[in-house]
């Protein structure tokens, strides 16, 4: 029923969530009527002003019926405490903490929920709108008003102002109450102690008397020990609020009233709502006209938040050093199993108190005592002390199962019989106690037999109830002993069949989850100071209580709140994960940086400096300043002078030992995984670093060298190998993930990756400066290089520092296979997209070409035909483009072969002997499937397998087979007799040093062999024959050029004439021999010659 007003309260001060009646402007007339003549209503005299209530009668009826049933409800309650109440006081019912305890207990909790339910219920907006409104529309329904509406629409009235009623009410009581509350004193002053008299008392050290360690702990009032502060105080300030009377005519009772007002400036009615006791004091007491304010002044009490922040530090530390001895001799939970109890209690106590008044408390001059950067590390104790209790069960059932079988069973029993009177009702009932705890025995621990002492504990409340009141036979008042035997009984009864309860009882921490903005700074301010770090962890445990204060009653608040303990549960963690991965990166840049200091390029000026020193040439004026070397960082001549990397790794291990706390949490039947979290945000933070190594510039196209982001990028991985002794995180896993994700074009979180920017930078600034003639492959330096400024004009990419063989080797090992295959497939793209051109040109000059082809040995019909063809410099150029690619692809399969062998050497040696295997009659698709392996572990083939899928998925529908055969034969024949072209091109001179060509027509030779067998491949055809065939046309034509008598177009004839020994090279298929058959020799010689003897005056001019 609480549960119910307060959510009743909380829906209709929502203007979201009010029933839909009281915001449509319709109704508003009709609500303003109906709260005026609250609470008689003659519906059938008032249709003109209910019109829009007839309308929707069974719409309300139908949504208000809750809110009505829940205000009938509250209105059954106050019956039934109103009986029970009169029927205490009747009996004259005694009641003492320290005696009858579970009596007293719940007859304080009755007067304080009773209390709780009429003053929620008087806080609902619209109530008596509410209840009108929906008897009216029943009457309007069944024709006749509700059976309990003229009773509910009374006491809605009487409750107008709530504490002036009750007050009334209990004035009869006062007596009964005050007899209550004031057995608190003796209880409560104790618990109300500061923090320097827990320390001189030696509160809850096990240490401070270590001969009795092992001795039982025990008091007279043992379930009182662990008794909430904030109950005491919620059951003293509502008590005696309600029979005020007390604090004029007892001292003593407004003593206690006044240590109770100072304690707290706000009490806890029910989760988040609660009760200004002080200005509801001052208003309550000043409408009393006569009343002596001068006894009630409560505006001189100002809270103590340093008194509190004095005891949460006290508890830190003796609650560590508890909770260390229980953990190292958890036999000791026996007999001090109290102890433990107490402190959570304490703790929770404490902590409950800074999260009411961290909310409630908008104005403080001191605002330091409502906020505490260490509350994590009591909210740890607490939850290392449950697990203790947890974990060592038996113990503490074994040893209180022979407690009170060997001792309490036998004290009751000579109590029972010392008793002078005691009737046969009693007897039974206590002789039955005796005979149960006798029955007890240590095989049932043994056996993991589960306890029930429900009905034990039943009868003894019942018996507390026949012997509390005025006339009973056998007094309780009278027998005390019996009373202090019982209680500690039942404490040891509760030890074997209801720690758990307990535990919820004494440490639940529930009161996070209706605070949650307090809760979350509260982390906040945890996570900002360093040495509170490690606790950080409870934040998440304390998620796991949320769900322990729901009722069973009300199982449909049960989601909002697992949802509620997930997301917050959900946000601490990743919180924390966030903030270890951020360390954990800050540490690899740190690394990352010494690293960068030992790279070989950073040691030229130290061997500038050894030269000049050597050949003793004198230092400049303005000397540079000395460099730090490597190394030097890690010299200290103080220890106490902390490093920023000092810093790092202190703070990584304290969020380390947070992660490392708890393997899983369970929170209802979900399993949460914290170190799952670190995982994924490692994941993210360094691919995201790893991708910021490149240092991509769009606008200056600058971009690190692939040697240098790999040996960062082992930097950053050698680092995080190292976190995985501090966090228990699957490394290796995490390696695979990061690592196989920068292998692909986006990684799962849809960024670019180390392979997307290599590729693109590769694809569209390196090779297109190459297509443009900017860069130039050097077939005999086995990589791309600038040409000179002088010659391009404009300032070079330095092209040899990303392409040379350890440049490659370091690009092949960071993309790995995955990533040379996006970058295979890309450059693929780029080649078939060039094929496409070149089909183009061959369908624009077909006829003409199919002319050459049968007249090419026709020499006087030859130079009209060739004088036909259009742009076939255009296709020299595209063709130049093809093999610049190929080069490069060339280049990016040597780097991969030699990591693969590296890495694989096992599998390499099978992958050649499987390639070697392959002979001419080999299936095709059975050669491909060989070729492609062998491509993929870097091997070169003779037929590029992904050349050959890539010109196959150019096919259209609208050609045939034979069409597209043509085609690719008439291409070799377009580039066959385009050749002679190339001499004119005053770049096309032949570089003895670079093996090559300035406008990377060796090239060529690459892209006709490897396109030309790809194409016949696709076609089923003889390679070899066709390729011969080339050889021939390409052979006659460049004859011809002796015949040339321009000198112009025969300019650079003999470096065009080593293109043919370029392409016999390059290929697989043809021989020099074939060459030969059909180009002397002699002419390759004599060109090669040449080309020697000319060089040096081509380099001087």
């Amino acid at each position: 029923m609480h549960i119910s007003v307060l959510y009743r309260s909380q829906t209709c001060s929502d203007a979201k969530t009010k029933p839909p009646f009281f915001t449509d402007k319709s109704m508003e007339s009709s609500l303003k009527y109906i709260s005026k003549k609250f609470p008689n209503i003659d519906v059938r005299s008032s249709t003109q002003h209910l019109g829009p209530v007839h309308k929707e009668k069974a719409e309300i009826v139908k949504y208000l019926t809750g809110y009505y049933l829940t205000f009938l409800d509250v209105m059954e309650f106050r019956d039934h405490v109103y009986e029970l109440l009169n029927t205490i006081d009747a009996c004259q019912c005694y009641f003492d903490i320290n005696i009858n305890y579970t009596f007293t207990k719940s007859y304080l909790d009755l007067i304080v929920t009773y209390f709780s339910v009429i003053l929620l219920m008087s806080r609902i907006e619209d109530r008596k709108t509410l209840i009108s409104l929906y008897n009216c529309a029943f009457e309007m329904l069944q024709g006749q008003s509700d059976p309990s509406y003229a009773r509910l629409g009374q006491m809605l009235l009487e409750y107008d102002n709530p504490l002036k009623k009750l007050s009334e009410e209990f004035g009869p009581h006062t007596k009964i109450v005050t007899n209550a509350l004031m057995s608190l004193h003796f209880l409560f002053c104790r618990r109300s102690q500061s923090a320097e008299q827990w320390r001189g008392a030696q509160l809850l050290s096990l240490l401070s008397n270590p001969a009795a360690m092992i001795s039982p702990c025990t008091s007279d009032t043992m379930p009182c020990e662990y008794l909430s502060v904030e109950t005491m105080e919620r059951w003293i300030l509502i008590g005696f609020l309600l029979s005020h009377s007390a604090l004029n005519s007892q001292q003593s009772s407004l003593e206690l009233w006044k240590l109770a007002l100072q304690g707290s400036h706000c009490i806890v009615l029910i989760r988040d709502d609660v009760l200004l006791i002080h200005r509801v004091t001052e208003e309550f007491f000043g409408s009393i006209k006569g009343y002596a304010m001068n006894n009630m002044q409560t505006t001189g009490y100002k809270l103590n938040g340093q008194f509190h922040r004095a005891r949460r530090m006290f508890l830190r530390g003796t609650v560590k050093e508890l909770e260390t001895i229980l953990a190292d001799e958890p036999g000791l939970l026996g007999p001090k199993a109290l102890f433990a109890f107490m402190a959570l209690s304490f703790c929770r106590d404490e902590i409950n108190w800074l999260v009411r008044h961290a909310e409630n408390i908008t104005k403080s001059k001191s605002p330091e005592d409502y906020t505490d950067v260490h509350i994590a590390e009591l909210m740890l104790l607490i939850e290392e002390i449950r697990v203790l209790l947890r974990k060592n069960l038996p113990i503490i059932q074994r040893y209180h199962l022979q407690y009170l079988a060997k001792f309490d069973a036998l004290v009751l029993s000579d109590i029972i019989q010392n008793l002078t009177v005691c009737p046969e009702e009693e007897s039974v009932i206590m002789s039955s106690f005796v005979s149960t705890l006798s029955a007890l025995k240590v095989k049932q621990v043994e056996d993991k037999e589960v306890f029930d002492f429900r009905a034990l504990r039943l009868d003894w409340f019942r018996l507390q109830a026949y012997t509390s009141v005025a006339k009973a036979p056998l007094s309780l008042r009278e027998n005390q002993d019996l009373g202090k035997v019982m209680n500690l009984i039942m404490f040891h009864s509760w030890m074997l069949d209801s720690v758990e309860e307990l535990i919820t009882e004494t440490s639940d921490l529930s009161i996070f989850c209706f605070h949650v903005r307090t809760f979350e700074k509260m982390f906040q301010l945890t996570m900002e100071e360093p040495s509170a770090l490690r606790y950080s962890i409870s934040f998440p445990l304390a998620c796991t209580h949320f769900l322990s204060s729901t009722h069973e009653m009300c199982p449909e608040e049960v989601p909002h709140l697992l949802n509620c303990s997930l997301g917050l549960c959900n946000n601490f963690l990743d919180e924390i994960s966030k903030q270890t991965s951020n360390c954990i990166v800050d540490i690899c840049a740190e690394q990352c940086n010494l690293s960068e200091k030992l790279l070989p390029k950073h040691c030229a000026a130290t061997i500038t400096k050894a030269r000049k020193k050597r050949l003793k040439k004198a230092p400049p004026k303005k000397a540079e300043p000395e460099r730090e070397k490597p190394g030097a960082e890690s010299h200290r001549k103080n220890r106490s002078v902390t490093t920023n990397m000092d810093k790092l790794h202190l703070t990584l291990c304290e969020l380390c030992i947070s992660l490392n706390y708890e393997q899983k949490i369970m929170i209802s039947d979900h399993v949460v995984t914290p170190v799952e979290y670190l995982s994924s945000n490692i994941e993210k933070k360094f691919s995201r670093a790893l991708v910021s190594l490149v240092n991509w510039n769009p606008n200056t196209r600058e971009i690190q060298r692939p040697s240098e982001v790999l040996s960062a990028m082992r930097s950053f991985l050698s680092t995080l190998q190292s976190v995985g002794h501090v966090v228990n995180i699957d490394v290796s896993r995490t390696f695979r993930n990061i690592l196989l994700q920068q292998t692909q074009a986006m990684d799962a979180n849809g960024e670019q990756t180390i392979t997307a920017l290599y590729t693109n930078w590769y694809l569209e600034c390196l090779l297109r400066q190459a297509s443009s003639g900017l860069v130039v492959y050097s077939p005999s330096m086995k990589c791309f290089i600038d040409i000179p400024k002088e010659m391009s004009g404009e300032q070079g990419l330095n092209a040899d520092e990303y392409t040379d063989a350890s440049e490659i080797k370091a690009l092949a090992e960071m993309l790995g296979p995955y990533g040379m295959k996006f970058l295979s497939e890309n450059l693929m793209w780029h080649v078939t997209s060039q094929v496409a051109e070149l089909k183009k040109l061959v369908v624009e000059n077909m006829d003409t070409l199919v002319q050459i082809r049968s007249n090419f040995s026709n020499v006087e019909l030859m130079p009209s035909l060739l004088a036909k063809l259009s742009s076939p410099e255009n296709l020299l150029k595209r063709m130049t483009i093809v093999g610049v690619i190929l080069s490069f692809r060339s280049l990016a399969l040597e780097g991969l072969r030699e990591v693969f062998t590296n890495h694989c050497p096992f599998m390499m040696a099978p992958i050649e002997f499987l390639k070697d295997c392959v002979t001419p009659d080999l299936d095709i698709q059975v050669t491909l499937s060989i070729f492609e392996l062998a491509t993929s572990a870097g091997i070169p083939c003779d037929v590029d397998p992904s050349l050959v899928a890539a010109l196959s998925n150019m096919k259209t529908e609208s050609s045939s087979l034979e069409e597209e055969y043509k085609v690719a034969c008439l291409l070799q024949v377009f580039i066959a007799v385009s050749l002679p072209l190339l001499a004119s091109d005053p770049l096309s001179i032949y570089n003895i040093q670079k093996d090559g060509y300035n406008n990377n027509i060796h090239c060529l030779a690459k892209g006709i062999i490897q396109v030309s067998a790809a194409f016949f491949t696709i076609y089923h055809k003889n390679i070899e024959t066709h390729l011969q065939d080339f050889l021939l046309m390409a052979s006659g034509s460049l004859l011809h050029l002796g015949e040339e008598t321009d000198k112009v177009k025969a300019r650079n004839r003999e470096s065009i004439l080593l293109l043919l020994h370029l392409i016999v090279e390059e290929s697989s298929f043809l021989t020099v021999d074939m060459l030969e058959s059909c180009f002397p020799y002699v002419l390759l010689r004599n060109a090669y010659h040449e080309v020697h003897r000319t060089f040096p005056n081509i380099m001087s001019s």
